[in-house]
């Protein structure tokens, strides 16, 4: 759920005076650890400590607003720099600047918005003295969002055949479409208004007279605000007809018999609105208040977060979570965020995936670095708020975009075999983690080269495209489809028995045996066999596909159309 600004100014206030509260203990400790170097000789790892833990004051302090702690931090860190770039005690006169600048910081914690004395100022413009909490009047434009729950979609179909009306509707709903017949136009207008279809298919020929479906859709269409999707069916052929269907805002016209494959298609044109899912971010930030304030920051603007403040631990929210893109902090103790890209690039699976690099960070050499070990982007804190949103917005945007060239199959839309194969060692890595049980189904097209050659390869794809969206419609979100090649089609079925994916998949094939396909003036039907193998009976990716392909081909040998469970001392 996104939260109301009201909401979030609230959080990030309560956010702010946590950490105004924790200020005192941190600088405490920045004065313990200086205390213990000025006895110890010199150690470059304990100085470099003492530095990092500056350099996150940095950040975090201006982050929250408080200009001066973060401004004097800032001084620190840099002075700390030099001493750990000549790798030797610092001299008298450093030291003194240190003693100095702990001072002034633990004044500064005070009254943390107190004014800063001029010697203390160095030249970073407006870095820390720009207020980045949440404003009232900068409220962060929230996207909308369509519903992910798939519903079937309402089109109302006015046809006065009733065998012809009732066998498109039974055709249609095999695509998740729900379908209210008219014999007349007696009360269509009453009904469109009150149900508000996706779409209406409407004959021409109507009892009213021989145009009077178009005639009443111009008269309906003049009293919209938006234009009603409507395709026209017609036993007539002749330009006036098609004419007519124009002018009633008619997006489609197919002569009868109609061509389901082709009328589904234009349905699925008209009435498509691809859910846009919420951007997955995963937060790398050893410093929980700062990380916290970054996740409702692109909560706010309708993101979806996941939090680590261990960079150690970020292996398993990134197999589970599946971020669209990583917003990681450049240096944390114990593995710093460089490290950590390199880590995750070495795995292909997450050899694309934006990478966006958040510090305090100024050095144009530390920056490119971080761009050369696996960075897409490098933000400076502190950052705006509606900055911060739109940088990662865009990555994940364009991301997707070319995600989906790499990994999509151009016919289908569904992934390609490269990518489901991914997605496969992804899901049972997933499912071994969680003890829960995965399916693995393969799928091919019965006797498609005979369906090639009585009638192309433009008939073909069209058969290939109606599997293709009856999976799409009958299976759930959470479940990977893919293309495997040719007219084979694979599907993954977290949290899924064998037994209970084998009855999900026998009601598609059921299904889609009963569309019938169109070619020209021939109708005919297609069948599909389908193999099924589950984990944890087939402990790893290669041995769940090995098992599903041969009882995909059993089922063949079976005699075709039917679905085969894999059985381990069977196959």
């Amino acid at each position: 759920m996104i939260s109301s600004p009201e909401n979030v100014r609230e959080q990030f206030e309560a956010l702010r005076r946590a950490y105004e509260q924790q200020l005192p203990k941190k600088v405490e400790e920045l004065e313990q650890i200086w205390q213990k170097l000025l006895e110890a000789p010199w150690d470059l790892a304990e100085w470099e400590i003492f530095h990092c833990l500056a350099h996150r004051l940095v950040g975090t302090s201006a982050t929250f607003g408080f200009a001066g702690v973060s401004e004097i931090t800032y001084t620190l860190e840099c002075c700390l720099r030099d001493a750990i770039a000549t790798n030797r005690i610092p001299s008298a006169e450093q030291k003194a600047s240190i003693k100095s600048l702990l001072e002034a910081l633990k004044r500064a914690t005070i009254d943390p918005q107190q004014d800063l004395p001029n010697t203390h100022l160095s030249d970073r413009g407006e870095f820390a003295h720009r207020n980045l909490l949440w404003q009232p009047d900068r409220t962060i434009e929230t996207p909308h969002f369509f519903s992910l729950q798939e519903q079937k979609k309402l089109i109302f179909l006015v046809e006065d055949d009733p065998i012809l009306a009732q066998d498109l509707a039974l055709q249609l709903s095999f695509f998740s479409y729900t379908v209210e017949i008219f014999q007349d136009l007696q009360g269509l207008s009453a009904a469109i208004d009150q149900a508000n279809p996706a779409a209406l298919v409407m004959d021409i020929i109507l009892p009213e007279g021989h145009c009077a479906g178009p005639e009443l859709m111009q008269a309906i269409q003049r009293e919209r605000l938006t234009p009603l999707p409507v395709i026209f069916i017609s036993a007539r052929e002749d330009l006036t007809a098609r004419l007519q269907a124009v002018r009633a805002g008619g997006s489609a016209y197919f002569t009868k018999p109609v061509d389901i494959g082709g009328l589904i298609d234009k349905l699925d044109t008209l009435t498509a609105h691809k859910p846009v899912e919420p951007g997955r971010i995963l937060i790398v930030e050893d410093e929980s208040i700062l990380a916290t304030y970054y996740a409702a920051v692109l909560q706010q603007a309708g993101m979806l977060t996941a939090v680590v403040t261990d960079p150690m631990q970020v292996m398993q929210p990134l197999v589970e979570f599946k971020p669209d893109l990583i917003l990681m902090d450049m240096y944390m103790p114990g593995c710093s965020g460089l490290e950590l890209a390199s880590v995750i690039r070495q795995q292909d699976a997450y050899v694309s995936i934006p990478i966006v690099f958040l510090s305090i960070e100024t050095n144009m050499e530390q920056q490119l670095a971080a761009m050369h070990l696996g960075g897409d982007e490098f933000l400076t804190k502190p950052i705006e708020p509606s900055h911060l949103v739109a940088e990662v917005k865009s990555r994940v945007m364009r991301s997707r975009i070319l995600s989906s060239f790499m990994v999509r199959d151009s016919l289908t839309g569904l992934f390609n075999h490269t990518k489901t194969k991914e997605q496969l060692y992804i899901e049972v890595a997933r499912a071994k983690r969680s003890s829960k049980p995965l399916a693995f189904a393969m799928l091919d097209i019965d006797h498609f080269k005979s369906i090639n050659d009585a009638f192309g390869h433009l008939i073909g794809d069209r058969v290939i495209r109606s599997l293709s969206r009856l999976l799409q419609q009958r299976l759930r979100k959470t479940d990977v489809i893919g293309r495997y090649g040719g007219e084979e089609f694979a599907a993954i079925l977290p949290d899924t028995s064998v037994q209970a994916a084998a009855k999900v998949f026998d009601e598609i094939r059921d299904g889609f045996a009963k569309v019938r396909q169109q070619a020209a003036e021939h109708e005919f039907s297609v069948t599909f066999s389908c193999g099924v193998a589950g984990f944890p009976e087939y402990g790893d990716p290669n041995s769940l596909n090995e098992a599903a392909d041969k009882a995909m081909y059993a089922a063949k040998r079976g005699g075709r159309n039917r679905v085969k469970i894999a059985q381990p001392d069977e196959i």
